[in-house]
């Protein structure tokens, strides 16, 4: 549990370090946030989620049109 407050701790430090330095939250959570987490702002969605929801409905529509 230390290490994970620890953790936290730095990275909170390093989104105020980046926004004192971009002038925008959003930029500056996105920024030091690991890309492999995929997060993406509210009402946004990745390239990937985009992908699997519209294959997803692509299989719906087949499933129907049998």
């Amino acid at each position: 549990v230390k290490e994970l407050m620890v953790f936290l701790d730095v990275a909170v430090f390093e989104i105020i370090l980046a926004y004192l330095e971009k002038r925008d939250w959003k930029e500056a959570f996105f920024s030091v946030l690991p890309q492999r987490k995929g997060a993406v702002p509210l009402g946004e969605t990745n390239d990937l989620s985009k992908h699997a929801l519209s294959g997803k409905e692509d299989e719906d529509n087949d499933l129907d049109s049998n």
